[in-house]
């Protein structure tokens, strides 16, 4: 049995062409699952594979003779793609650029973001690695302002009716329980954040996802490796910076709708399928603002041990 995930629970299938095997080993020495040997100059199957297939495809991509196909686990030849000329790939100086042009943007024109360029978005965050194949993340893409706004509009309704769990009261009940970090968070952020949000909606002003253009809200399964739908979501706001796009990752909404039978409700509502334990959403739209300044942003801690 492989390793299961939402899509698939069935190991992929491993077809090797024998004849045009040249016995190269590339194979052999790219999967981690240890399902090949070479015998006689020729890669074979092994018997002590680890899990089976996960469908990675790391074998046929590299094999240089198309001696070896993979069928399963959402992976066929059919799959298969020629990459771009390595000349075409960018480079430090110009990723670096692209990446400190990046900011937060909040304020967008009032204009969609064109059907080509959100094609373009996903597509490029397909690309982005995932902790096992095929990918359980999810996206749930709100196409226009209307649907942007009304989603806001939910959430602060749903907020409203959950409002009990930033109560004093039950603060003060839970701290000893889930320790001072969270009591500070509680009272410092997520206290403030729902009174900020409800009360500005009530007053028509949206400061939950700021009636962007677009938004997309990337999260998982129960299989899914946490990490998974942030680093689609990094990846879904770079390729907009690299089309002109303004961004913005939202990390405030994602905890709120993952917990209890309301959040299952709004989840629901929403068209989402699950509960993720990781998640985010990105706002994008063409900027209305230009910034002519970058800020350095430094880690907590660096060790490095050589």
């Amino acid at each position: 049995m492989a390793i299961p995930t939402s899509r698939t629970k069935e190991p992929a299938q491993i077809k090797i062409i024998a004849d045009k095997c040249n016995g190269c080993g590339l194979c052999v020495s790219v999967c981690k699952d240890f399902a090949y040997k070479l015998e006689n100059n020729k890669v074979t199957l092994s018997a002590t594979p680890i899990f089976g297939c996960v469908g990675c495809g790391h074998c046929m991509a590299i094999c240089p003779t198309q001696a070896i196909e993979i069928h399963g686990r959402e992976l066929s030849p059919q799959d298969l793609f020629a990459l771009p000329d390595s000349g075409k790939a960018a480079t430090y100086e110009q990723l670096l650029p692209l990446l400190q042009f990046r900011r937060s943007i909040r304020e967008f024109q009032d204009r969609p973001v064109e059907d080509d360029l959100v094609a373009k978005i996903l597509d490029a965050a397909t690309t982005a690695p995932m902790g096992l194949p095929p990918s359980d993340v999810n996206v749930l893409v709100l196409a226009n302002p209307g649907k942007v706004r009304a989603f806001a509009q939910d959430f602060c309704e749903y907020l409203g009716s959950i409002k009990w769990l930033v109560s004093d009261w039950f603060m003060a009940l839970m701290r000893p329980f889930w320790g001072r970090e969270n009591d500070e968070l509680f009272r410092g952020f997520i206290k403030p954040a729902i009174n900020v949000f409800t009360g500005y909606m009530r007053e028509g002003i949206n400061v939950v996802n700021y009636d962007a253009p677009l938004a997309m809200y990337f999260y998982g399964s129960p299989y899914t490796d946490p990490a998974d739908p942030i680093v689609a979501a990094t990846y879904d706001m770079v390729a907009a910076e690299s089309l002109g796009l303004g961004t913005c990752m939202l990390g405030s909404i994602h905890p709120f709708i993952q917990s209890g039978i309301k959040a299952r409700k709004f989840r629901e509502s929403h068209g989402i399928k699950y509960a993720s334990r990781e998640g985010l959403f990105v706002i994008f739209g063409h900027p209305e603002v230009k910034y002519h300044k970058g800020i350095n942003r430094t880690f907590a801690s660096v060790v490095i041990q050589d």
